[in-house]
């Protein structure tokens, strides 16, 4: 079963329409403005390390919102912004809003991302405008029973269900049961650990939570009551895939906070 970053699993697409490169086109550019936000450059600005490895950062740093993630919402972000002739990021927008939630993450995303190494143009640094798409999606587990295709491979397979899991009593009512019944670990407190625990998790067919486990852990206990925490959660309601209930893959963060 695949596993979810941070974690559940998005798709992550890098518009090669800003990236891809002008220098070999014999174009006649005006005289750089050092000013001036370009669009079409000799040499483009690329990320530091490389297209992978900005791809790996936005992966590994992607934080789905819960809110989003309840209310089924994924969608890909176009994020556009402004690379500076430092490197820096500036003027980050989104350019056609998908989600307040998956927008305002993108935005985080991308602003927070380590600097590029600037556009040039008739041999001066200059600012150039630059698009990356942001893609979330939520995957979903299902059991051959209900699979409208046959896996080859026999098994489960990734369908997207008709309505996603949900906590029975909504979203609100599971976070108060979580904090009423979280336990803060002792050498977490005595250490002043705090922070966000990522717990994945199943929802079965009959809506019990099962195959709990930490992808990243924290330490100090924080891990382990976590874990402790979704498996003695109330049942939830399960997805449903052509009016059947089946199994989903969930991750969903625990905070600690002092």
């Amino acid at each position: 079963m695949p596993r979810l970053l941070p974690r559940l699993t998005f798709l992550f697409a890098l518009s090669t329409a800003s990236l891809t490169t002008h220098a070999q086109q014999k174009l006649k550019y005006p005289k750089a403005d050092p000013q001036e936000i370009y669009e079409e450059v000799q040499k483009p600005a690329i990320p530091a390390g490389g297209v992978e490895a900005y791809a790996q950062y936005l992966a590994e740093h992607q934080q789905y919102p819960t809110q989003a993630l309840q209310a089924g919402k994924q969608g890909t972000v176009p994020v556009s912004f402004v690379i500076e002739k430092t490197g820096s990021i500036s003027q980050v927008k989104v350019d056609k809003p998908v989600d307040p939630a998956l927008d305002a993450e993108a935005i985080r995303l991308i602003s927070a991302a380590p600097r590029w190494t600037p556009a040039e143009h008739k041999g001066q640094k200059v600012r150039q405008r630059v698009m990356v798409p942001v893609t979330f999606q939520i995957p979903v587990d299902a059991n051959g029973t209900t699979a409208p295709t046959p896996n080859p491979n026999g098994g489960p397979i990734t369908v997207k269900p008709d309505s996603p899991a949900r906590p029975v009593g909504g979203t609100d009512a599971f976070f108060e049961w979580v904090q009423q019944n979280q336990r803060y670990p002792a050498l977490a407190r005595q250490r002043k650990i705090q922070g966000r625990v990522m717990v994945e998790f199943l929802i079965q067919p009959d809506g019990s939570l099962t195959d709990v486990k930490v992808p990243k852990r924290l330490g100090s206990g924080l891990d382990e009551e976590a874990i402790r925490l979704i498996k003695a959660a109330p049942k939830w309601e399960p997805a449903r895939f052509q009016g059947k209930p089946v199994r989903q893959k969930m991750v969903l963060p625990i905070v600690f906070q002092l």
